[in-house]
C-alpha cells in the first residue's frame, strides 16, 4: 500500500516507500503544516506534545534535502539526553534503509559517554547528517573533526528540556559555527519567556504552528489516583508494583535519591527491575535502555530524564511514587504506556498537599478515577478522600471488593467518615416558625388570664 496523502508533499520516492512500509498513510496535523515549509526553507517552531508525529515532520523535508553527492555535513539535528539521541537516530536509520543504491545518505550519531577518539577517527569522512547532544557536538567542532560550517539546516528537538538542562549554551556555540544562511527547526512542547532571545538571536519570521492533542493524554490510559494514609510510601509502592504483574512497568519518581530508595526496596522485595536516572554512568544509562528494549526488564524506576520523547514499546502501567512539581511531566510520564492503540494504567500515590496539584490535572482534563489499595485488592472509591473533587457516580462492575455488603452512605470531612444528616423534607423551617408563633400566642394568653 503506497502512502498516497504524503505524495502531496512530493517527497523522494525512497521516502514515501520508507514511510508506506512503517504504515504511515495520512499525515498528522503537525505534519501537514510544517512539511510544506521546511522544503520551502522557512525557520519553524513546532509547539506539541509527545505523540504528535513531530519526528517526522521535520526528518522527512530535511532527508529530501539533503545533497547525496556532497559530502559535507549539511544538517545537525540536536537532543538533551542522549537517550533522546539516540532515539532520533533510530527513527533516522529506518528510513535510511530505503535510499536508493549510489545516492546513500550518511549519518552519524555523536553523544557523550562514547569513546572521543573513535568518534573522531569516524568522522574522516563527513556524513550528510548529524544526530547527537549539543555538548559532544561542539567537542568535536573544537577538536575540528567536525565540519559544521557546511550545514544549513539546524533541529533543536525538546528546547524547553535543553534551557531547562542548561544546554541552550552548547546549541547557541553550535549554531554559531554553522552557515550564515541557517535554516532553524525549534520544537519543543512549551516556549518559556527564557528561550524568546535564542530563538529571535538565529530566527526570521518563524512559522510557529501549535498542536494540541485532541485528548490531554490517550483516551485509553486509565488515570487510577491512589491515597497514602498512613502507609510507608516505598512499602506501599512495593505492594501496588507486586499487584499489577506488567508487561513493563515505569515507576517515576522526582529525585534520583528516591529512584534509588525505590529500586532497592524492589529488588528486595524479589522483583525484576532496573533504574535509570541521571546519576549513573553513560554506560550504564545504555545498558539497562538496552535490557528494558530486549524486555529483560518488567519494572523500570527512573527519573523525569525517561519521560520526555523516550519511545520504550511495551509499557502497559505507570505508577508515579509521587505528583511532578512540572505538571505537564505527568502527561510525559503517562504518555508512555498505552501507545499503538494499546491500553495502559496509570497510577499516582498522593498526599494530602498533592490536592491543589489534582485539582489542575483535572482542569487539565486528566480523567482520573478514585481507588485504594486494601489487603490485596483494588477498591473504587465512590468519591475522593481527603476532600479532593471526583466522580461521585461508580462502575459498579469496575469495583473490586472482598465484602458483597453494601457500605453504610458516609460523606468526607476532613479526611474523617461521619455520619450523613438525616434527610429532611422541604419547608420544615418555615412549618418550625410558624409553630413557634402559635406557640408563643399560646402562652400570651394564659398570662394574661392569670
Amino acid at each position: 500500500m503506497k502512502s498516497e496523502n504524503f505524495k502531496r508533499f512530493d517527497l523522494k520516492p525512497f521516502l514515501i516507500e520508507a514511510l508506506s512500509h512503517q504504515g504511515f498513510t495520512l499525515p498528522t496535523e503537525i505534519q501537514e503544516r510544517l512539511i510544506p515549509a521546511i522544503k520551502n526553507g522557512r525557520d519553524v517552531i513546532g509547539q506539541s506534545q509527545t505523540g504528535t508525529g513531530k519526528t517526522l515532520s521535520f526528518l522527512l523535508p530535511i532527508l529530501d534535502k539533503i545533497n547525496s553527492e556532497k559530502n559535507e555535513v549539511q544538517a545537525v539535528i540536536t537532543a538533551p539526553t542522549r537517550e533522546l539521541a539516540g532515539q532520533l537516530f533510530d527513527e533516522l536509520k529506518k528510513i535510511l534503509e530505503f535510499s536508493p543504491e549510489g545516492e546513500e545518505i550518511q549519518a552519524k550519531l555523536l553523544v557523550g559517554g562514547t569513546d572521543r577518539a573513535r568518534a573522531i577517527e569516524s568522522l574522516k569522512v563527513q556524513p550528510h547528517i548529524i544526530v547527537g547532544t549539543a555538548g559532544r557536538i561542539g567537542d568535536l567542532i573544537d577538536d575540528q573533526a567536525l565540519h559544521v560550517y557546511t550545514a544549513t539546516m539546524l533541529v533543536v528537538d525538546e528546547a524547553d528540556q535543553m534551557l531547562d538542562m542548561g544546554f541552550i549554551a552548547d546549541v547557541d556555540k553550535v549554531a554559531s559555527r554553522m552557515a550564515e544562511s541557517l535554516q532553524m527547526m525549534v520544537f519543543s512542547a512549551t516556549i518559556p519567556e527564557k528561550l524568546q532571545p535564542f530563538l529571535k538571536k538565529y530566527m526570521t519570521d518563524p512559522r510557529h504552528v501549535q498542536v494540541e492533542p485532541k485528548h490531554v493524554t490517550a483516551t485509553k490510559i486509565e488515570h487510577r489516583i491512589v491515597p497514602l494514609r498512613h502507609r510507608d510510601k516505598i512499602s506501599f509502592v512495593v505492594d501496588i508494583a507486586k499487584s499489577i504483574n506488567p508487561y513493563l512497568a515505569i515507576v517515576f519518581t522526582n529525585t534520583k535519591e528516591q529512584a534509588d530508595e525505590v529500586a532497592d526496596a524492589m529488588l528486595s522485595a524479589g522483583l525484576n527491575v532496573e533504574r535509570l536516572h541521571g546519576g549513573l554512568q553513560p554506560r550504564q544509562r545504555k545498558q539497562v535502555m538496552k535490557q528494558v528494549k530486549e524486555v529483560k526488564v518488567q519494572y523500570l524506576v527512573a527519573t523525569d530524564l525517561a519521560a520526555r520523547g523516550i519511545d520504550v514499546k511495551g509499557v502497559t502501567h505507570i505508577i508515579n511514587f509521587n505528583i511532578p512539581k512540572d505538571l505537564d511531566f505527568y502527561i510525559h510520564r503517562v504518555g508512555r504506556t498505552a501507545r499503538a492503540g494499546l491500553d495502559g494504567v496509570a497510577f499516582t500515590i498522593y498526599e494530602d498537599h498533592d490536592q491543589q496539584a489534582i485539582e489542575k490535572l483535572l482542569k487539565r482534563g486528566v480523567p482520573f478515577t478514585y481507588y485504594d489499595f486494601k489487603q490485596g485488592n483494588w477498591v473504587q472509591l465512590d468519591r475522593a478522600p481527603l476532600g479532593v473533587p471526583g466522580k461521585k457516580k461508580v462502575n459498579r462492575t469496575a469495583v473490586e471488593t472482598t465484602s458483597k455488603t453494601k457500605p453504610k452512605e458516609q460523606k468526607r470531612t476532613g479526611g474523617k467518615a461521619v455520619a450523613r444528616a438525616k434527610s429532611v423534607k422541604p419547608g420544615y423551617k418555615k412549618k418550625a416558625r410558624f409553630k413557634k408563633a402559635k406557640e408563643d400566642q399560646r402562652q400570651r394568653r394564659i398570662n394574661k388570664k392569670k
